[in-house]
């Protein structure tokens, strides 16, 4: 049996990923679950799962959660609490794979862990390898740990690469990769009525069941922007080589185009269970819940090229890479700002870009050399970010 620590337990990631681990219990254990303050569902998933430790983030909520469990069957479960724990459980040594799920640059530094540790990472957090870059992946290289993608888009390049292929290495007979993106609910709305979506017209996606961040994101395409940062450091491929595709229907998850003129895709319905299944039980295959594709219902599949005047996050993001250094973790944090002022009615949805173009112009071009320097730098663009909100606001 292998032993796993899920970081972010109570998402939607964490939901589905113990949904699998439960259909084939003989083959994992559950070492660690954590959860930021969401306590009610983690205390369900330890009666279900008995994990031997889990870790709350907030303080106030792990001293209830404590006093749950002394009143209950699963009394003997290590509770944890504060940020240095999630680095603790998830570099554990009966803990053989992370699935890394905490949302935000809050996951950046246990995920970071797990692949210095050599942990098989599950990742499932974009925005850590966005902000973290080469330091990351360098991260893996060096401790020889095993970085299987949980984004469907990015599970499913992996899928579609060659027999043997391992992250974070350039497969050479690959030409190039189109990265599917749903077009989110606003796909066809006018543009002058963007100003005025709400974030519940925002957080209703249409084909994915998601948290609030990443809807809001997949509304304003910031989402595949992000997608196309990290499946440049997955992949080692240059930003031309990654096509961003709309395909409304969400069928074809990705695409890989060889040099010979072959493109594989691989196809599922948008159930994330099959990415998580799939990298789970890597490199064999086994049973994740979902319904199977039924490609009449289906009946067509439509591609069209995004239009960045609608969606200028993406332009952003390519801006960011292009530049590279320090400018993806400053597009990630004022990204994470201006979503929660739009989350938090402080602004609306057309602002979202504007606050991130101008946090980015703020700063200069510079190295992402240390973890020092891009903490530091993601603590600074949220300062600047949360200024040009007030500014917005006055």
């Amino acid at each position: 049996m292998k032993g796993i620590c899920i970081l972010g337990a109570t998402g939607s990631i964490g939901v589905s990923t113990l949904d699998v681990v439960g259909r084939h219990r003989e083959k994992y254990k559950v070492i660690a679950l954590t959860a930021n303050n969401n306590i009610d569902t983690l205390y369900k998933q330890c009666l279900e799962h008995h994990p031997e430790y889990v870790v709350v983030v907030d303080e106030a909520k792990a001293l209830d959660f404590k006093g749950r469990l002394a009143d209950s069957t699963i009394a003997g479960i290590k509770v944890l609490s504060g940020t240095e724990a999630l680095e603790q459980v998830a570099t554990l040594d009966n803990v053989d794979s992370v699935m890394a799920a905490i949302v935000g640059a809050a996951g950046l530094l246990p995920s970071l862990a797990a692949a210095k540790a050599g942990k098989t990472v599950l990742l499932a957090n974009k925005e850590a390898l966005v902000m973290s870059g080469d330091i990351f992946m360098q991260a893996v290289s060096a401790s020889g740990a095993q970085l299987l993608p949980i984004d469907s888009e990015h599970n499913a390049i992996f899928q579609c690469m060659p027999a043997g292929y391992k992250t974070g290495v350039q497969a050479k007979p690959v030409r190039r990769i189109l990265l599917t993106a749903s077009g989110g609910p606003f796909r066809e709305m006018p543009l002058e009525q963007l100003a005025h979506v709400t974030p519940a017209q925002a957080v209703a996606h249409p084909n994915w069941d998601m948290g609030k961040k990443i809807s809001v994101d997949s509304a304003t395409m910031m989402n595949k922007g992000l997608e196309m940062i990290e499946a440049c450091l997955l992949f080692n491929m240059k930003p031309e080589q990654i096509q961003v595709v709309i395909h409304p229907q969400s069928v074809i998850h990705s695409m890989v185009d060889y040099v010979d003129g072959t493109v594989l895709a691989q196809m599922g319905n948008p159930d994330m269970r099959i990415p998580i299944a799939h990298s789970l039980a890597w490199p064999e295959r086994f049973e994740s819940g979902a319904e199977p594709l039924n490609i009449f219902t289906v009946a067509r599949m439509d591609f069209e090229a995004p239009n960045l005047e609608r969606f200028p996050c993406l332009r952003l993001a390519y801006e960011a890479i292009n530049v590279g250094g320090i400018l993806p973790t400053v597009l990630n944090a004022a990204n994470e700002i201006a979503v929660e002022a739009f989350l938090n009615e402080e602004i609306c949805f057309t602002d979202i870009p504007t606050i991130i173009e101008r946090c980015m112009s703020a700063f200069a071009a510079k190295p992402a050399d240390s973890l020092e320097t891009i903490l530091h730098t993601d603590q600074e663009a949220r300062g600047v970010s949360k200024q040009l909100i007030a500014e917005l606001k006055g």
